[in-house]
């Protein structure tokens, strides 16, 4: 089964979202080659117990859910000692995910023996090791003799440990992963290491130069971007300005055309597909599909860009139709400047936006600042249960979830070529 078929339609998200979503986030972990090779699970705090959101996180494992929102890939999560020992018997049959474990695990000798039936029986099992010693450390050695997985706190160390550190787990014969990886220059660094992924920041950034150049391709997708803004074009001049493009048509129309939006009749041309969904909402699904063919830059950061355009999006449903379409574009353009490795006031200068959508993403004011300000820290687990209402925390986290089935779905598509 394809990716794009097994995402839910619309209608099933919805319901999904709906429910009490568990409040959470998945982090990716990226190779050498910035494609995907894990995600984590992170638990955003929550007025629920740590304990009871494990439990929940477990049950949905069993029932697929947690599956859904990693697409099926290697997933590694924190758990508690009480669980690991009594109810981790479900991730032996689910052998794509992994258990994350603190270093002081390796005192606790029946939680080691534990660990490593598990093991045995083909459960990832990751040490989080941030700086802790661990050459010829026998503090660790039981959980070095029984992981996979080592994840070393890149901001906590510096080159030369990192670097020694990463060479003698590798030398065991222990996969390395650099966390914390949150600036370029620090990734470029890892770059020589002998490392299985890196995880951090980075991804979301643009990497600093001096004088910002634009590749041929970046231009003539700003041109487009720039066709799609200019006179608010509708129906018929948006089949115009993308007819000459063959694969995005072909993108496009695939999408709009797929089970997730169950629509009564196929449409056969961008110009009814933007009369079906609206003009403005059509653009936004252009720019969607034109990004993608920036294909040097990780996939995993376009993924980032369209849970962010549809989460700010759902958070401006109180304003008018009109502002919650640029909602959408201001969610999907903060992170232009990561995608057109430029900075974002140079990016910018192409394109007309409207002026609510530049002061958000150069100025950080304005109302879709505040809604992108919501997401940042949402993304980076800074909601917290006693300084947050836990209803604006469980309506995140249905939105989140709504979120990434939608840009999972959407980058299927994306990501596709004509046969």
């Amino acid at each position: 089964m394809s990716e794009a078929a097994a995402i839910p339609s619309a209608q099933d998200a919805s319901v999904a979202a709906n429910e009490q979503a568990l409040p959470v986030i998945r982090l990716p972990m990226l190779d050498s080659k910035r494609e995907l090779f894990a995600y984590e699970i992170v638990f955003q705090d929550d007025a629920e117990d740590e304990a009871t959101l494990m439990r929940r996180a477990l049950a949905t494992i069993t029932d697929g859910a947690l599956a859904r929102l990693v697409r099926g890939n290697r997933t590694f999560l924190r758990l508690s000692h009480e669980l690991l020992m009594e109810e981790t018997d479900v991730l032996q049959h689910q052998p794509r995910f992994g258990v994350l474990l603190r270093p002081e695990a390796a005192a606790d000798a029946a939680l080691v023996e534990r660990l490593a039936r598990m093991a045995q029986r083909g459960c990832p099992l990751m040490l989080d090791a941030g700086d802790t010693t661990l050459e010829f450390n026998p503090a660790v050695e039981p959980l070095l003799k029984i992981v996979q997985f080592v994840r070393l706190d890149a901001s906590k160390l510096d080159p030369a440990t990192l670097r020694s550190r990463s060479e003698y787990l590798h030398a065991r014969g222990t996969h390395v992963v650099a966390g914390h990886v949150d600036d370029h220059d620090t990734y470029h660094r890892c770059e020589s290491l002998p490392l299985q992924a890196i995880q951090g920041q980075f991804l979301l950034k643009p990497e600093p130069v001096a004088v910002p150049v634009l590749a041929a391709s970046r231009l003539s997708l700003l041109r487009l971007m720039k066709a799609l803004q200019e006179g608010n074009p509708g129906p018929v001049e948006l089949g115009q300005i993308v007819r000459d493009d063959a694969i995005l048509s072909y993108k496009l129309l695939g999408c709009v055309n797929s089970a997730y939006f169950a629509l009564p009749r196929q449409l056969k041309s961008v110009q009814q597909a933007a009369i079906f969904f609206g003009a403005a909402r059509l653009r936004n699904w252009i720019y969607t599909m034109a990004l993608s063919g920036t294909g040097d830059r990780p996939p995993e950061l376009l993924r980032a860009a369209l849970i962010r355009a549809h989460m700010c999006e759902k958070l401006a449903q109180h304003m008018p139709a009109e502002q919650r379409e640029m909602a959408f574009t201001a969610g999907l353009f903060s992170l232009l400047d990561a995608m057109m490795e430029a900075p974002m006031d140079f990016v910018l200068w192409h394109l007309p936006l409207a002026r609510e959508i530049s002061t958000a993403l150069l100025e950080n004011k304005g109302p879709f600042a505040i809604l992108l300000e919501q997401i940042r820290a949402w993304e980076a687990g800074n909601l917290r249960g006693g300084e947050v209402q836990p209803q604006l925390i469980r309506r995140m986290a249905a939105i989140y979830l709504e979120a990434t089935q939608w840009a999972d779905h959407v980058y299927a598509f994306a990501d596709q070529r004509p046969n």
